[in-house]
């Protein structure tokens, strides 16, 4: 019998690999939407498109959910949730709303995801279909409101949302819910299924963005995958019209393809500055759970700083964060003046962050100065 060294008294190394922490993930969308099969108001992780059906059968007649979820994996998009509402065969106004409602309720506990995209949100134009398109707004627009406003409560996620699928001269008449907590996306996109709302693809390119560079670059100039064409080709004009309204635009650029060609929320400001105050908002509580009942005095407070000094300072070094040495891009103070006795005897503890974020370059200008024997050419 042949006996094993650590049966014989003595000192033996062995090495241990502990395992890595879960990843902090941005570009991580949850969709909401009709599925043929799956539980109602229970979310499922999927990594790879065919999961979809094996998870929720083949795509429902009228619906936008799996054409959705695969234009995300179309786009490199790294894993998403589904979560399927609780619509009945014949929805109205009503159920439409609370099946919605329910949805959104179950987003509320999932800590895993910061994009929210409804693709059947435009199921809804069915229900008038006889009225005209400024009748969308009695029904989809209250429900993009709530998707809005459920963001801007939770102050961890943002929504991509679609604009019906309408002509450019009506879709200038259409009124959009505003807010930081989301972006419009328009027109729809000619695919292999048919024409569907862009929300989906939309989604996997801020994933694959995501992956390279981070939230804090702007999603968009960079091309769409599994798109054949865009329904409406609009012009420089109407573009700018759209812009306007906070929408931004889907573009087919010559020899570039189909390209996000805007970057600005609902309510007009950089999608990747308020992306970035989100990740560093899910960031925080994540780190700051840990510190729950924890002695509320110095050594606390240094705790605090030295973390979030360290987390920002990583943002820095991404170049999310604007300034030439740290201390120009951001500061951290936890110290008496933040925590001063009545502070502390309520139980609670106050840090101050202050960031700049990188502001997006989208107005590139060249200056071409006329001179009596050259031209020459500066750029600002």
């Amino acid at each position: 019998m042949t006996m094993m060294p650590d049966l014989l008294p003595g000192v033996y190394r062995q090495d241990i690999f502990p395992p890595s922490g879960a990843a902090f993930l941005t570009g991580v969308p949850i969709f909401l939407g009709i599925a043929a099969t799956g539980e109602v108001n229970t979310p499922r992780l999927l990594t790879v498109w065919p999961q979809f059906e094996a998870l929720f059968g083949p795509s429902v007649p009228g619906g936008y959910l799996a054409q959705a979820v695969r234009g995300f994996f179309e786009n490199d998009g790294l894993l998403c949730y589904v979560l399927p509402l609780a619509l009945p065969a014949n929805p109205t106004e009503a159920s439409c709303i609370k099946a919605l409602e329910d949805g959104l309720t179950t987003v509320t506990t999932m800590q895993e995801i910061d994009l929210i995209c409804v693709p059947d949100l435009m199921g809804v134009l069915s229900l008038a279909k006889d009225k005209p398109l400024g009748h969308w707004s009695d029904l989809a627009t209250r429900l993009q409101q709530m998707v809005l406003d459920h963001c801007q409560r939770s102050a961890n996620c943002f929504a991509i949302l679609d604009t019906p699928p309408a002509t450019v001269p009506n879709m200038l008449t259409v009124t959009v819910p505003e807010g930081d907590y989301g972006a419009y996306y328009y027109p729809w996109l000619v695919t292999v299924s048919g024409s569907i709302p862009p929300c989906g693809h939309v989604a996997g390119f801020y994933s694959r963005s995501d992956q390279r560079l981070g939230p804090h670059k702007p999603p968009a100039n960079e091309p769409l995958a599994g798109v054949l064409d865009l329904t409406i080709n609009t012009t420089k004009n109407e573009q700018i019209a759209l812009a306007q309204k906070q929408i931004n635009c889907l573009i087919a650029f010559s020899g570039r393809g189909l390209r996000v060609w805007g970057a600005r929320t609902a309510a007009g400001e950089p999608i990747n500055v308020r992306r970035l105050l989100i990740t560093v908002q899910r960031w925080l509580e994540k780190f700051m759970t840990g510190l729950t009942h924890e002695p509320n005095d110095i050594r606390l407070w240094v705790r605090i700083m030295r973390e979030v000094t360290a987390y920002l300072d990583g943002l820095f070094r991404l170049g999310a964060l604007k300034g030439r040495i740290p201390e120009e891009a951001f500061y951290v103070k936890c110290d008496g003046e933040t925590n001063p006795p009545e502070v502390r005897q309520s139980g609670r503890v106050v840090t101050e962050i202050g960031l700049a974020p990188v502001q997006p370059a989208e107005f590139i200008l060249v200056r071409v100065v006329h001179g009596d024997s050259s031209v020459t050419v500066s750029n600002s």
